[in-house]
């Protein structure tokens, strides 16, 4: 890759490259009009396809191969980054002021680099396996977390019940929820919907939870990183393990 680095070991180009990636989103959507339906699959905007060929146009050219929930698998010779180029795009079709743009980088290991970007407040966060997690540059921790009863959940899909939380919210992307258990604004996440998200909705997220000290799994048990378009999970989260431990006891339930 010449001056580029080599982005198959160095986590720090990696990260360059993630965040050139959401700035190449950013940029895309400054003089971006119509928010509307594609005209192609019934649940995709004419934003998301604006938003994929962004990240094509510079992932791909430096080597990466991308996990597009727009566009599929495309093959490179480094890394795998698992994209979602626009979480919430309905929210953004109705402007309502939560979605993202997000990116996780895989190795042999499983999540390697993580970038997401708020793309209403501008906000970024990210995160590299074993070095923690940033938001706009600080470092982030989840040093306590309240019991159930006291929590403030973000939830995916109507819940049957109450879980027992203390209140919960319905946001509309699942990467920003994730990244609110990472912050503090929030103390969970639960996904009521059975097996509705790809990888792209929580692994970039995921990874930088797991960073600040937040507790990921599926309710059922399964691994998270999974390269495959096809593949669904039913993500939970908790601000510490007796929370995440009761949150997925109560998401089992149903």
């Amino acid at each position: 890759m010449g001056e580029h680095g080599d982005i198959g070991t160095d986590a720090s180009v990696v990260l360059s490259d993630l965040h050139d990636a959401a700035d190449a989103v950013v940029a895309a959507f400054t003089s971006q009009e119509d928010w509307g339906a594609s005209g192609g699959r019934p649940d995709q905007y004419a934003s998301d396809v604006v938003a994929d060929r962004a990240v094509h146009d510079l992932l791909d050219p430096l080597g990466y191969g991308v996990l597009s929930e727009e566009s599929g698998l495309t093959a490179g010779s480094g890394p795998t980054v698992v994209v979602d180029p626009l979480d919430g795009s309905t929210n953004a079709s109705r402007s309502l002021p939560w979605y993202s743009t997000c990116f996780c980088a895989v190795d042999d290991e499983g999540p390697w680099v993580a970038v997401v970007a708020d793309l209403v407040t501008g906000c970024r966060y990210d995160a590299v396996r074993g070095w923690g997690a940033r938001k706009d540059g600080i470092q982030i921790m989840r040093e306590s977390a309240p019991s159930l009863e006291e929590s403030l959940v973000a939830v995916s899909g109507l819940p049957p019940w109450s879980l027992g939380w203390g209140q919960f919210r319905a946001f509309g992307s699942v990467v920003l929820d994730l990244c609110a258990v990472a912050d503090g604004r929030v103390d969970g996440y639960v996904d009521c919907s059975k097996d509705a998200h790809g990888v792209w909705d929580y692994l970039a997220a995921s990874l930088i939870c797991e960073e600040a000290g937040v507790v990921v799994a599926d309710a059922h048990g399964r691994d998270m990183c999974v390269l495959d378009p096809e593949a669904r999970r039913t993500p939970v989260a908790g601000a510490g393990p007796a929370l995440a431990e009761a949150l997925l006891e109560a998401r089992q339930g149903f």
